[in-house]
């Protein structure tokens, strides 16, 4: 089922059961969800810890939601438990904060091109330390990967938190405009459809285009221009594949194209792998020093 945003419908059911207010509330509760206070708000996130977890170092995933929706129920749409599983890392569903009824994610600094004044980017590291004073997590392999505003997310994580993150994968997102003091080369994998008609593949007066944000990456991590492209095609769906390869460290940075893809996580499998499987497995590849030999 392709999961298409009817933000007008949304926005009038979370305003029904948000605060408009109080900026501090979350627009719907999570259940079983973990909390924690981060510049004087209350924040959840939800954890899954697969059960083959020892005291071995793990990776941990997060995985954002987009605007407008909550933690559970993106868990529950884009569920990354049974993989979490067989591939053994630790994931994160965040919750966003909510203003005016709207959960949402800030991927720049305050003074940046955000929607509101919540410390997203601190309540990321918050969430890193609150979780590895319970289990032990492999510094070297934290990931972030989000779809739309929780893919604008991922990439405020690289251009801000590259100290921290490994790598990042947006689905249906976009890069905002602001950057901070990148510290190394930093592993990127974009997913989007050419009819997205929420944050269009060719740019729009709010939002870059695909191949901008991608030149950015492939500028700053020195990888090969002229990529490796392979086709394919699942469900009716034709998907084309770009990989920049050879940048520093060995890294690269990858494009999926689904070609007439709306603005969804996409249902469509690129050579046997759905979309999460293609995260991960590139995600995974990394660690904080490059390429894992």
């Amino acid at each position: 089922m392709k999961r298409i945003f009817l933000y007008s419908i949304l926005i009038s059911l979370f305003n029904a059961s948000c605060d408009n207010n109080d900026s501090n509330t979350f627009c719907l509760q999570n259940e079983n969800a973990i909390t924690l206070s981060h510049d004087n708000i209350t924040r959840e996130y939800i954890l899954y810890v697969p059960q083959s977890y020892s005291d071995q170092a793990v990776p941990l995933l997060f995985n954002f939601h987009g605007f407008g929706d909550t933690a559970e129920d993106y868990m529950n749409y884009v569920d990354m438990r049974s993989l979490a599983e067989s591939e053994q890392f630790i994931l994160v569903y965040p919750q966003g904060s909510c203003l005016n009824g709207d959960s949402h994610w800030n991927p720049c600094l305050v003074e940046g091109d955000n929607k509101s004044t919540a410390d997203d980017l601190g309540f990321v590291e918050a969430m890193i330390d609150d979780i590895s004073s319970n289990y032990n997590i492999d510094s070297e392999r934290v990931y972030a990967s989000g779809y739309s505003n929780g893919g604008m997310m991922a990439y405020g994580l690289a251009n801000y938190k590259s100290n921290l993150i490994t790598a990042v994968a947006s689905v249906s997102g976009a890069m905002l405009d602001c950057a901070g003091t990148i510290s190394r080369p930093v592993p990127v994998i974009h997913l989007h459809g050419t009819s997205d008609g929420v944050i269009p593949f060719n740019g729009s007066s709010e939002y870059s285009t695909v191949q901008s944000t991608l030149d950015y990456w492939i500028n700053f991590n020195n990888t090969s221009v002229n990529p490796i492209i392979n086709t394919y095609s699942d469900q009716g769906m034709s998907i084309e594949h770009y990989l920049y390869n050879n940048g520093d460290d060995n890294i690269s940075v990858e494009h999926y194209k689904y070609i007439q893809g709306g603005h969804e996580w996409f249902n469509s499998s690129f050579q046997g792998q759905n979309t999460s499987e293609l995260v991960w497995n590139f995600l995974s590849k990394y660690n904080i020093n490059g390429l894992i030999d």
